[in-house]
């Protein structure tokens, strides 16, 4: 329905763009695939794009995109992603190409591989992270042997 006589107000307020540099946590909407809370999976999940977990998951998660942990979550997994994004709990070690998030209250119990991580004041990480030469050292043998 179209208003006559009246003219349009421009305003100033940007546009949400995507830029590279900006964080993935600000990109609302883009999530593709919800485990809501209240539910539980046990297995291997494979996906692209955006999976958030809100509920229970037990298993291994494989991407190259994003894997968003909801405050109330509990993973308990070996995660293999893109970019991940901790507002739950994570049992398992985590290995991110790009970023990896840890907001309040979140809480991380193993060992984080990545080139980028932010931790806000408030979350637990118990574990070791390692964010150099990431690409051009093969995988540490099991049991973690091999280091002097």
């Amino acid at each position: 329905m179209a208003l006559l006589g009246k003219k349009e107000e421009k305003t100033n307020i940007p546009l949400l763009g995507r830029r590279e540099d900006e964080s993935v946590a600000m990109r609302p909407g883009e999530v593709h695939t919800l485990l809501g809370k209240g539910s539980e999976f046990e297995g291997k999940l494979t996906f692209e794009g955006q999976v958030r977990i809100d509920g229970k998951f037990s298993g291994q998660i494989f991407t190259k995109d994003i894997l968003v942990v909801g405050e109330g979550a509990h993973v308990l997994a070996e995660v293999n992603a893109g970019t991940v994004i901790v507002n739950g709990m994570v049992e398992g070690n985590v290995r991110a190409t790009q970023l990896v998030e840890l907001h309040a209250p979140g809480r991380v119990k193993g060992n984080i591989e990545t080139p980028a991580l932010t931790m806000d004041r408030g979350v637990i990480f118990e574990g070791s992270c390692k964010m150099e030469n990431l690409g051009k050292m093969p995988p540490p043998p099991p049991g973690g042997e091999g280091r002097k």
